[in-house]
């Protein structure tokens, strides 16, 4: 099974890849959700370490639902993205009435070149998460990442399984997962790979830092889980 990371600095990146995770979403704002990450960050993380780096591509905290000034940022955001070494780009898109938005999703996909792309949790605020998985399906999305349309994905652990089954999209779970619970999860979970960040860290005079110890415990989980599939 594999393990999804969030990085915020080169150096947390540096010790993810260290501790045996196989793929980092890169961000910033993380106590936002997510925002795209300077182009700077992009560049230093994409050139020093060789797993897998996907870039939040998410211009404001506000919402998911983007104008039109919004979206020259973001079409902006994912040009510089695309001449970086990133592997792909997380994005989300709803409309007011939370439905996707389609109109800007294929504007975002086509543009996006080689990049891959995850459709993050928008979809767990989305008015019907399973109509807007099956929406998806008309795209080419490589993963959805997703708690299920709950807090965290513990709670959506039922409708997390129900897209596995549909198979439109690899699902990506996350959202409230942490050592102590990984192994409760995927013992009732159908995903092969899961997403955590503030669950594989310490509290170290008053911020959160990346603990590497935590890692490789959740990696050592999730290989025994996949050696018994």
């Amino acid at each position: 099974m594999k393990l999804e990371i969030i990085a915020t600095t080169l150096k947390e990146a540096k010790d993810i890849e260290l501790a045996g995770a196989d793929r980092i979403e890169l961000v910033t704002g993380i106590k936002e959700g997510g925002l795209t990450p300077s182009i700077g960050l992009i560049k230093q993380v994409t050139e020093t370490v060789k797993i897998p780096v996907v870039v939040m591509l998410r211009p404001h905290s506000k919402s998911f639902v983007y104008d039109s000034y919004d979206k020259k940022v973001i079409l902006d955001d994912l040009e510089e993205i695309k001449k970086t070494k990133s592997y792909g780009i997380v994005f989300g898109c709803l409309t007011k009435d939370g439905n996707i938005d389609h109109d800007l999703l294929k504007e975002v996909i086509k543009n996006k070149g080689h990049l891959k792309i995850t459709f993050h949790r928008a979809i767990d605020v989305a008015k019907d998460t399973i109509k807007a998985y099956s929406e998806l399906r008309d795209y080419k999305i490589d993963t959805i990442l997703t708690s299920g349309g709950f807090s965290n994905a513990l709670e959506g652990r039922d409708i997390i399984n129900q897209m596995v089954k549909l198979r439109y999209s690899n699902i990506l779970a996350g959202s409230g997962l942490s050592p102590d619970n990984i192994e409760e999860f995927i013992s009732n979970s159908l995903v092969s790979e899961v997403h955590m960040g503030s669950g594989v860290k310490f509290r170290k005079d008053n911020l959160a830092e990346i603990d590497l110890d935590l890692i490789k415990k959740v990696k050592d989980i999730l290989n025994e889980k996949g050696n018994n599939i």
